[in-house]
């Protein structure tokens, strides 16, 4: 039996297989113990089967945490002790002197993750063509080990510098510190150039190893104490790794949860037949949004999170602050803000019963979205009177609640539409060509809004909104990713003195390019990379079969024109220099053929897919939908209350049309369909919207 558990803000949602037919379970969240709301879910699930199904015990867990992100958000990780090369030790804070908000002079960038105390250099070096120059000595790494004994440390990260050029000094200095504190090494979990990145990465990874790591395997265990199976995990990446992988690079799971929402929208929308969508993700806490075109979900190896920047590979996602328990507050010149901080789980919104300040979802009740009659996720049931009493007391100098609870809104769904515009408009993409694919359980409240202020021309309300995530866990194949940085100049190309790029201020992309002119990098050529692939491929393979997995390997390759500071990933092949032309024009506007182009890493991802889910598919029935109506109301539309039917979504059927207004419940999320929008459900049952 395989059960996918999404933890979140306010809800622990879970999707498994009941009767041959997809179930979802939602429980509130225990944020001061994750795992206790996560067990709880599946002792309901086991025992809801106990007696029907012999193969009850056998489980296979997949896992969204926010261990990992919640840990980095409140900087509430492990006490880091840092190795490099000495010289470097504050290349960690330092970075790259980038000022995010260039014209605020009062900002102020976030402490560093690892103190000053904790930065410890060792006199060693390789050179940018992976020669050793100088060894540390035993002596010296000896008092090293001492030195983070007294530390104070909970967890090591080893970054040191070319180490992706030649291992050995990392490879000894590790073997040198004693003790059983967790340990990330750059070459095993980032074999990559740029230090500083490099270095983040692998910081990162060593903060959360302790807490996330310990929490997985408390976890496992716990599981393993009722139940026979295993645990896996989403990663950020968009694919399913064992909790044991989980657990040393936690890294890896940053955004788990909103990785496994962009794979569900994106394997809901394909079998629905829409190709290019933009994913919009509203839960509790946030809202996650990423664009999907024909060729699938994007990932990057730039991603910020907290304001430090992680390069293992993630899905493309956007993240902003607003989410169904944004809090609403008024700053000292009584403008009105919303988020991003968040009511949680404890104490919630003021209609769940213990939240005094208002939040989305408050508003969304005022103005008759959210119906108090019925119960959220079947279980919650919103106090309306309580909302408005609390609401009254703190609108400041807002005329009513209701204009209160629609200035909310709106200051909501503007930010929510900056963050779909960035990911589309800024990037080269026309909104208008797409489809919004809208999930999470506040999701559908503000869809058809925010796609009528984008122009995107329909939205997709899949049949299971509010659990989208842990169905594309569900869903997900195994995967691991595997990268090398080569430094190759592709053949068949003019040659250019490789030193223009000694501008750059990274000693590591600067040694690079010494290494390409002494080794006559120019003549490496597309054949000639095999050699790296290959080596990927067997390391990927080896680890697929300790877990008893067979995987299928995909090739690509990160290439720029010689002299550029960032690369674009294509698929590897005999057409990637045509494919990195054609990329580099659509995203930058131009592309000059006539320059030298240079491979500068290459990437193995493995991938074993997962059992096939089939999604249930349904004739068409008739248009009408009057059955499923439970009653009417009135709502809250520009300003006009208007009486809108409110539908049952479990007595909608393949082929029911209606037309807005209307309200549509459902057990785990509820939608809105304004006046003047269709709406039709497909025979999978989606709802979809032409606004």
């Amino acid at each position: 039996m395989r059960i996918a558990i999404d933890t979140g803000g306010t809800f622990t949602d879970c999707v498994y297989v009941k009767d041959g037919a997809l179930a979802v379970l939602k429980v509130l969240s225990t944020p001061d113990d994750p795992a206790r709301s996560v067990l709880a879910a599946i002792r309901t699930i086991v025992h809801a089967r106990a007696g029907k199904h012999a193969e009850s015990n056998q489980l296979e867990v997949r896992h969204g945490t926010t261990i990992g992100t919640n840990a980095l958000l409140e900087r509430k990780g492990a006490r880091v002790a840092f190795v490099t090369t000495a010289g470097f030790e504050d290349t960690i804070a330092i970075g790259r002197q980038a000022r995010r908000e260039l014209y605020n002079w009062m900002a102020t960038p976030k402490p560093c993750l690892v103190p000053a105390e904790l930065r410890f250099g060792v006199k060693e070096r390789v050179s940018a063509e992976g020669n050793i120059l100088i060894s540390p000595s035993a002596q010296e790494l000896a008092e090293l080990s001492e030195n983070i004994r007294t530390s104070g440390a909970e967890s090591i990260a080893i970054s040191l510098l070319f180490s992706f050029a030649n291992p050995a000094n990392e490879s000894k200095t590790i073997k040198a510190l004693r003790g059983d504190l967790p340990k990330s090494v750059s070459h095993q979990i980032l074999p990559e150039f740029r230090e500083y990145e490099r270095a983040a990465t692998v910081v990162v990874n060593a903060y959360l190893a302790p807490k996330a790591g310990g929490y997985m395997q408390q976890l496992e265990s716990a599981m393993n104490n009722e139940h026979s199976g295993g645990l896996y995990v989403m990663q950020s990446s968009g694919g399913i790794v064992s909790a044991k992988i989980a657990s040393e690079e936690p890294v890896r799971t940053v955004l788990s949860g909103p990785a496994g929402g962009v794979i569900g929208a994106h394997r809901v929308a394909k079998v629905a037949g829409f190709q290019n969508i933009v994913g919009f993700d509203m839960g509790g806490t946030s809202t996650d949004v990423s664009l999907i075109d024909a060729s699938g979900p994007k990932t990057t190896n730039e991603a910020r999170v907290s304001d430090i920047p992680i390069s293992v590979p993630m899905l493309d996602i956007h993240t902003v602050g607003a989410g169904g328990g944004s809090l609403a507050w008024f700053d000292r010149g009584d403008i009105l803000h919303v988020g991003p901080t968040s009511a949680g789980a404890d104490p919630g919104p003021i209609c769940y019963g213990r939240g005094e300040q208002p939040t989305v979802t408050d508003a969304n009740l005022i103005l008759g979205r959210l119906d108090p009659e019925l119960a959220l996720a079947g279980t919650v049931r919103l106090d309306e009177f309580r909302a408005r009493k609390f609401m009254e007391q703190t609108r400041g100098p807002i005329r009513s609640v209701e204009e209160f609870a629609a200035g909310i809104l709106r200051l909501t769904e503007a930010e929510m539409e900056r963050a779909i515009r960035l990911i589309s408009v800024e990037r080269g993409h026309d909104p208008r060509e797409f489809s919004l694919v809208c999930f999470g359980g506040a999701g559908p409240l503000h869809a058809c809004s925010l796609a009528r202020s984008l122009e995107i021309p329909r939205v997709l309300v899949p049949a299971m909104p509010g659990a989208l995530s842990g169905l594309g866990i569900l869903m997900s194949d195994v995967v691991g990713d595997y990268s090398r940085t080569v430094m190759a100049r592709l053949a068949g190309q003019p040659r250019e003195d490789f030193n223009r790029r000694s501008r750059e201020d990274d000693p590591e992309i600067a040694g690079g390019s010494r290494k390409n002119v002494q080794n006559g990098a120019d003549a490496e050529s597309v054949h000639s990379l095999e050699a790296y692939f290959a080596e990927l491929e067997t390391k990927a393979a080896a680890e697929f079969r300790n877990q008893g997995l067979s995987g299928i390997p995909t090739r690509s390759a990160d290439l720029r024109y010689v002299g550029q500071g960032y690369e674009i990933r294509v698929p590897a092949g005999p057409t990637m220099l045509a494919s990195f032309h054609t990329a580099h024009r659509k995203r930058y506007g131009h592309a000059d053929e006539s320059r030298p182009v240079e491979v500068v890493n290459v990437r193995v991802r493995m991938t074993a897919a997962a059992e096939k889910i089939e999604l249930p598919r349904k004739p068409k029935a008739g248009a009408e939908h009057s059955g499923a109506v439970l009653k009417k109301k009135h709502v809250l539309f520009e300003k006009r209350w208007l009486e809108t039917p409110l539908l049952d979504r479990a007595l909608l059927f393949p082929g029911n049309q209606f037309e807005g207004p209307a309200i549509v419940h459902e057990y785990s999320a509820t939608t809105v369909v304004p006046p003047g929008c269709r709406a039709e459900v497909d025979e999978y049952s989606n709802i979809v919207i032409a606004v």
